[in-house]
C-alpha cells in the first residue's frame, strides 16, 4: 500500500521572519535575525545575544482569541500554533466548524519542553500558597503535548495528534514520523513540525555549558559563524517550523500546490558509545543514518545537488563535513552545494530541523541555495575535505532535483530525510 508523499503546505515563526514571505526574503538575502537581548544581559549570561521571533499582540489575535490569550504566556505553543495553522492554509485547506473531526488528518508536533515561563509562575504560586490561582489553562500550557494539544482542536483532526521530543533531531523526526503515517495509508495528511520556547530559562543550561557564543555581544549579526575559524559557539534560538505532509492522490485529486516530494529518511542512534556521548555524535551511526536515508530514499549518493547541514557553529562542525563526506563517498568539488540557516538565525534547538526543512523545501522549490553569511574564514578542517565553493557565501540561483536535511542532537540521536522536486 505505499502512498507517495509530498509537501503541500508550508509554514514558519522565525528570527527572521515570521511567514513564508519575510521568511523567503530574509534566507534568499542573507538576513539575520539574531539581536541581542537585554533579558540576557541583566541576567549576566555569558552570551547575551539571541534568536528569538518577534510576534505582536495583534498578530496572534488571529490565531487565540482574547480570551485563549488571558494569562497565556507560552510561546513554544504560540509559535507552533501560528506556523502549523499557516501551513494548513498555506496547503489550500480549510478550518471546519463542525462535531465531526477529521477523521483522515493528524500532526506530529515536537517540543522539547512546554511553556517554561509558565512552569515557573505556577512554581511561585504554589509556593505562595496561591494554587488556585493557577488558572484553567496551566496544564495545556506546560504538558509537553500541548502544541499538538492545541493544533488539534484548532484544526479538528481526528487522526492521530501527538507530540514527539528528541532534542534537536525533533523536527526532522517528526517528518519521517509523519511520512511513515501516510506512506502506510493511515493517514491522508499529517501536520509535521516543531517548536521551542524562547527565552533565559530554556537558554540558561547551554550558556552554562559555555557552548554558546561570547565573542560578539556587541556585533549580534555575526554572532553565528558555522564553518567558520572564528566561531566560538552557538546563538541560542527559538521559533517554529511546520509541512503539511499528504498522499500524492488527494493533493493532485484537489489540485493542491506541491512544493517537493519526501522520497524517504532514516532515524538512529549511536548508543552514546564509542566516542559518542549525550553531548557528542558517534560518527559511525551519522554515517549509517545517512547511508540509510540515501537507501531508503532510493538514490544514490551522487544524485544529491544539496545538503541543509546541522552545523552548529562549534568545534563539531568539521567532524559533521567529514561524516558527509565520508557517507556520500564524495569531497572537493565533487561535494554537494552545503550550508547552515543557523547562520542567520541561531540554533533554535528543538525548532531547528523544522524551521531548516522549510528552508530546504523552499530552496528546492524556488531553485536558489541561500548564502551562509559569517563564514569568510571557513575552517580549515573543512576545506581540507571539500571545496570552499561548496559553501555559498552569496546566494546561488540553481535548480534543484534532490536534497538532504539531516540533524543530530543531545542523546547522540540522527535524523536524515531526502527532499525531491516534484515534477
Amino acid at each position: 500500500m505505499n502512498k507517495r508523499v509530498v509537501i503541500t503546505g508550508l509554514g514558519v515563526v522565525s528570527p527572521n521572519g515570521v511567514g513564508l514571505d519575510a521568511f523567503t526574503n530574509a534566507i534568499q538575502n542573507g538576513i539575520s535575525g539574531i539581536k541581542h537581548d537585554a533579558e540576557l544581559e541583566r541576567l549576566q549570561f555569558s552570551c547575551q545575544i539571541a534568536g528569538k521571533p518577534e510576534i505582536s499582540t495583534e498578530l496572534s489575535l488571529h490565531y487565540f482569541s482574547e480570551l485563549e490569550l488571558r494569562n497565556f504566556n507560552s510561546s513554544g505553543i504560540l509559535y507552533g500554533v501560528i506556523a502549523g495553522m499557516d501551513a494548513w492554509k498555506d496547503a489550500g485547506l480549510t478550518i471546519e466548524i463542525s462535531e465531526e473531526p477529521d477523521w483522515n488528518s493528524g500532526t506530529i508536533f515536537g517540543t522539547g519542553t512546554s511553556g517554561i515561563d509558565k512552569f515557573r509562575e505556577s512554581i511561585y504560586k504554589i509556593d505562595a500558597f496561591q494554587t488556585r490561582r493557577l488558572g484553567s489553562t496551566a496544564v495545556a500550557q506546560t504538558m509537553n503535548s500541548g502544541v499538538s494539544a492545541y493544533l488539534g482542536g484548532k484544526l479538528g483532526l481526528g487522526n492521530q495528534v501527538t507530540t514527539n521530543s528528541s532534542a534537536c533531531t525533533t523536527g526532522t523526526e517528526s517528518i519521517l514520523m509523519a511520512y511513515e503515517r501516510i506512506k502506510n495509508g493511515q493517514a491522508t495528511r499529517i501536520l509535521a513540525g516543531s517548536t521551542s520556547d524562547s527565552g533565559p530559562y530554556i537558554w540558561g543550561g547551554f550558556d552554562a555549558m559555555r557552548v554558546c557564543t561570547f565573542k560578539h555581544n556587541n556585533a549580534p549579526e555575526q554572532g553565528s559563524r558555522p564553518m567558520s575559524a572564528s566561531a566560538s559557539g552557538f546563538v541560542p534560538g527559538s521559533g517554529a517550523g511546520a509541512l503539511l505532509l499528504e498522499n500524492l492522490e488527494t493533493a493532485l485529486a484537489r489540485g493542491a500546490k506541491i512544493y517537493a516530494e519526501v522520497l524517504g529518511g532514516n532515524l538512529n542512534s549511536g548508543g552514546q558509545r564509542g566516542v559518542g556521548t549525550m553531548t557528542a555524535p558517534n560518527p559511525i551511526a551519522v554515517q549509517r543514518c545517512i547511508k540509510s536515508a540515501i537507501k531508503n530514499a532510493g538514490i544514490s549518493s551522487d544524485k544529491i545537488d544539496y545538503i541543509s547541514g546541522h552545523l552548529t557553529a562549534t568545534s563539531k562542525d568539521g567532524l559533521e563535513i567529514q561524516n558527509w563526506s565520508e557517507a556520500l563517498g564524495r569531497k572537493g568539488v565533487n561535494f554537494p552545494y552545503i550550508n547552515s540557516l543557523k547562520s542567520m538565525v541561531g540554533h533554535c534547538l528543538t525548532a531547528a530541523g523544522s524551521i531548516e526543512s522549510v528552508a530546504s523545501v523552499l530552496q528546492l522549490h524556488n531553485g536558489f541555495i541561500s548564502p551562509n553569511i559569517n563564514c569568510e574564514d571557513i575552517h580549515s578542517e573543512i576545506t581540507n575535505q571539500i571545496d570552499e565553493s561548496r559553501i555559498p557565501r552569496q546566494r546561488i540561483e540553481k535548480e534543484l532535483n534532490i536534497i538532504a536535511k539531516a540533524s543530530f542532537g543531545f542523546g547522540d540521536v540522527n535524523g536524515c530525510v531526502i527532499f525531491k522536486k516534484y515534477k
